[in-house]
């Protein structure tokens, strides 16, 4: 256990926590790559055939837009806290967010043409790329790496969370509006979007590390959990820019 809790992801779900109060299980009924790689495809499988059924009517009610972000952000809090419960739990989020998804991926399509696909093939693309990188050492997960990446990943979260707070006063913070085209907000899009792709080489570390370990069989659903958070983050990043590069045509 001592070698999965020295690693660090940037991914608060996959954080060094995470596996802290979990024991190896000496049987076959313990979490694997292939079971966890499975799960992966499955929930991303469900997330985009839900949001693909949901892409039209989701937009024309807005408040189950609303309904299943907040529905999303429920379910995910759950399965942080209660880990064996992720089998059901997961496919569930998958489903909440796929909704959510294809109700913004609606909104973004009605104000520029073919701007979802465009971000869904980037996104695949990156996830493809970041896992060839890994796979073949070109990226070398140190623990210099980590903590570089979680210490972004936290700066991130921090200025979304005063962004989010400063909103209630009033207050906009114009570059996270995805209208502004201007070089600055550009520039810290894709900042994020740099710093939301590495997260997804921890992700693959910190779920390869974990499942040569023994932890229980629930744990590659929530492996997947962890990567879908992720996988979400980039493609709404990826559609900020794609929205700003639009507008300055």
């Amino acid at each position: 256990m001592s070698a999965i809790l020295s690693q660090r992801s940037g991914n608060p779900v996959l954080g060094t926590q995470t596996f802290k109060s979990l024991g190896g299980l000496a049987s076959s009924n313990t979490m694997t790559l292939k079971g966890t790689v499975n799960k992966i495809f499955l929930s991303i499988i469900l997330m985009v055939g839900v949001g693909l059924l949901t892409y039209q009517s989701m937009i024309e009610i807005p408040e189950l837009i609303i309904a299943t972000a907040i529905g999303g952000f429920v379910v995910a809090i759950i399965t942080v806290f209660k880990k064996q419960w992720a089998p059901t739990t997961v496919p569930i989020y998958a489903i909440l967010e796929g909704a959510f998804l294809g109700g913004i991926s609606a909104i973004y399509s009605a104000l520029y043409d073919g701007i979802v696909f465009q971000a869904i093939f980037l996104t695949l693309a990156i996830l493809v790329c970041m896992l060839m990188l890994y796979q073949s050492g070109l990226i070398k997960v140190t623990n210099k790496f980590r903590l570089g990446v979680f210490a972004a990943t936290g700066g991130v979260f921090i200025f979304y969370f005063l962004s989010f707070i400063l909103g209630f006063f009033g207050i906009n913070v114009s570059v996270l509006d995805p209208t502004n085209a201007s070089m600055m907000a550009i520039g810290i899009n894709l900042v994020i979007i740099v710093i939301a792709a590495l997260n997804l080489v921890l992700d693959f570390d910190f779920i390869d590390q974990a499942s040569k370990r023994g932890l229980p069989k629930y744990m590659e659903w929530y492996g997947a959990f962890g990567l879908l958070v992720t996988l979400i983050w980039l493609y709404f990043e990826i559609l900020r820019l794609l929205a700003r590069l639009n507008s300055r045509q």
